[in-house]
């Protein structure tokens, strides 16, 4: 019992001092201004560990070093553009957070349009099938044997 009561402790212990040694992130640029513009520019970059956030938003290592380059370039004076033209030349049309419309991501954009569509088209016909079915009109024999069955007296005039 005893050990149960080291182990429950030693883990207490464990969660307590990691807790104590987590803080917040310092900011890396003195200049407020720059380290927005660099925010900007890594919103629209894909982190390549996490793949589905921006680098901005990612805690990754990799993510913290592209953040580091993005803020070196642009203290050398390098254009929001030429970043985002460095980064894809570097890691592939990929890193961009929404790609751009071209030859290679055309399905990527059109894609879900074109399903929408030919999802309407599918209901459709599917709907004038079954309306088309419904409209079959019943022959005087088929009238006269339901009443029959359903034991309905004939009206007068029959």
């Amino acid at each position: 019992m005893r050990k149960y009561f080291a182990l429950i402790a030693l883990c207490c212990a464990c969660l307590t001092a990691q807790r104590a040694l987590a803080t917040e992130a310092p900011t890396l640029a003195n200049n407020p201004a720059l380290e927005q513009h660099v925010m900007e520019i890594a919103q629209e970059l894909r982190c390549l560990v996490c793949q589905n956030e921006t680098i901005a938003a990612s805690h990754a290592d990799l993510a913290v070093d592209l953040r580091q380059q993005i803020r070196t370039k642009l203290q050398e004076g390098e254009t929001p553009a030429q970043i985002r033209k460095f980064m894809v030349d570097r890691y592939g049309e990929f890193v961009l957070y929404k790609p751009r419309l071209s030859t290679k991501t055309f399905l990527l954009w059109i894609g879900p349009f074109v399903l929408l569509v030919l999802g309407f088209f599918v209901l459709w016909r599917t709907l004038r099938q079954r309306t088309a079915e419904a409209d079959t009109s019943l022959s005087e024999q088929d009238v006269q044997r339901a009443r029959e069955l359903l034991g309905i007296p004939r009206e007068k005039g029959q």
